[in-house]
């Protein structure tokens, strides 16, 4: 990753992995998201994270889709690879390939099967560095590992060139306040935020933007909330940060389970006609009754609307009526 690129900010979605079957990438599908987002203003692409399902996916589907997303980012957008494994041994060769298809770096997510006391996951991190051939970020996501990257030692691999920044979904705003003040001690550190609730808090405070699921399917409205709160128009922010929430609340809870943001955000995606709304096991996609739900709610957020009259790539989400 070249300095003109760094440090990274703004909205960077965490894509999510169209797929037509088991270990089958929508390909098609892919591409017109892919091109969908960056068209909305997008600043870089994050490609299998937590909304990628990465974990579920085959190292073979993985790599698949590295390949084709790369292939249509065109060097567009800086592209972000999350790389959620066990194994020191194949997050090395997964970045490897990353690189050689185009990304400009990583994302390494704690080791989540061992329990880890934090001078281990310091050590971890320090010899898989040595070996990484793209700079990289630290994912911290305790809900989902186990496992947190705690302050201290965050600090200490600061001294660690390739380390660039963090992203952090703990939903911790205390944690998140003191990453900002780490970020000072370093030139080009990026420090960004997971929860999309919080992205325009995030910037206030300091931060450098989100990685907003949301953003897959209304790219240019987190972009402007995001420059917004860059330009500190808090009327501003008060009025878009009123639609997002009004969009996660309508889209990710509606499914039972805890990972119900993820079924809402490819439902919808599959009602616009982006990409297919199928998940990879062991997750499933939402019944029908919910799937009309979701539907209905974007009717009301107006998003149909909105990509017919202005295009798929730039929505904004309708006022609710007061009646």
């Amino acid at each position: 990753m070249t300095d003109t690129v760094l440090p990274l900010k703004g909205i960077i979605p965490p894509l999510v992995t169209p797929l037509l079957g088991r270990d089958e990438i929508d390909v098609d599908g892919t591409r017109r998201l892919v091109d969908h987002v960056i068209e909305g203003g997008v600043h870089g692409l994050f490609i299998l994270g937590t909304s990628g399902e990465a974990p579920s996916l085959s190292h073979k589907t993985q790599q698949e889709f590295i390949q084709i997303a790369c292939e249509q980012i065109q060097g567009r957008v800086p592209v972000l690879v999350g790389i959620t494994d066990t194994s020191m041994t194949e997050s090395i060769e997964f970045a490897k390939f990353s690189q050689s298809c185009g990304a400009d770096a990583v994302v390494l997510a704690t080791p989540y099967y061992f329990p880890m006391h934090q001078q281990d996951l310091k050590r971890y991190i320090e010899e898989m560095a040595a070996e990484l051939p793209l700079p990289f970020l630290l994912y911290n996501m305790p809900s989902h590992t186990k496992v947190s990257y705690e302050i201290g030692t965050i600090e200490s691999l600061m001294k660690l060139e390739k380390f660039i920044g963090v992203k952090d979904s703990s939903a911790d705003m205390l944690y998140y306040n003191k990453l900002i003040e780490l970020k000072s001690e370093r030139e080009n550190f990026t420090v960004l935020v997971g929860p999309e609730e919080l992205m325009a808090q995030s910037v206030l405070m300091g931060g450098d933007g989100g990685i907003s699921g949301g953003a897959n399917l209304a790219p240019s409205l987190y972009v402007s909330l995001y420059e917004a709160a860059v330009t500190e128009d808090l009327r501003e922010v008060h009025r878009l940060q009123h639609q997002v929430l009004r969009l996660s609340k309508s889209l990710y809870e509606v499914g039972a389970a805890p990972t119900g943001y993820l079924a809402g955000i490819k439902t919808a995606l599959g009602f616009t006609g982006l990409c297919s709304d199928r998940l990879c096991e062991p997750l499933y996609e939402m019944p029908e009754e919910r799937k009309q739900v979701i539907h209905q709610h974007m009717s009301d957020l107006g998003l149909f609307e909105s990509m017919r009259t202005e295009g798929i790539a730039s929505q904004g989400i309708k006022k609710k009526s007061n009646s």
